[in-house]
């Protein structure tokens, strides 16, 4: 196997081993090669990662090898991991949307009221995300509102296609609130649950 070649798959068995790492007998066993050869083949990428400036290097832990990204550029990964724009909606902070979106204004208490558990958190994720918005005060208690600029991107029209987050959610309790709360009554139920 020609070296170029074998260093470019141990590159990418390392990115694919993850934090586990590989040992160099696990790697020599996978490319079929002596454990010595790829034992110099890690030194030597070690060295060509250090000169070439990357942003990757490799290490060995516990006698395993595995890619990292360097230490001085962790504020930035930091960043990254603690952005509110990169983390996906929650089930309980898209229940939350949902209850928003269809009873808009409303305050955190009635939507804790509905979804039976405290919701700050979604709440605090959906204002951070702009996808809600704080309208006003009642009481000294905020009331939250769908924003309308990213009405858009939602396909929430009626009080059925809020059902079918819900059903898609699995969110029973969710599913029973709702129900009870608009008085529905079994035809139209079963006739929601089939859309």
């Amino acid at each position: 196997m020609d070296y170029l070649k074998l260093k470019s798959i141990i590159e990418g068995l390392l990115f694919l081993a993850g934090e586990e790492g590989l040992s160099a007998k696990q790697i020599a066993d996978i490319v079929e090669q002596q454990q010595e050869l790829v034992e110099k083949s890690l030194e030597d990428m070690k060295q060509d990662m250090e000169q070439g400036g990357r942003g990757l290097q490799i290490v060995r832990i516990a006698g395993h090898y595995q890619l990292a990204t360097l230490s001085e550029h962790a504020p930035y990964f930091e960043k990254l991991a603690y952005s509110p724009a990169r983390a996906s909606l929650s089930q309980a902070a898209l229940e939350t949307l949902a209850i928003v979106a269809y009873r808009q204004p409303i305050t955190r208490v009635e939507i804790e009221d509905i979804r039976g558990v405290k919701s700050e958190r979604a709440i605090h994720t959906l204002v951070n995300k702009e996808l809600i918005e704080e309208k006003g005060r009642a009481e000294a208690i905020g009331r939250y509102r769908f924003c309308m600029e990213r009405r858009s991107h939602f396909w929430i029209i009626s009080v059925w296609a809020l059902w079918r987050i819900c059903r898609s959610l699995s969110c029973l309790r969710t599913q029973i609130i709702w129900r009870k709360r608009h008085n529905c009554c079994s035809n139209v139920w079963r006739t929601a649950s089939r859309l």
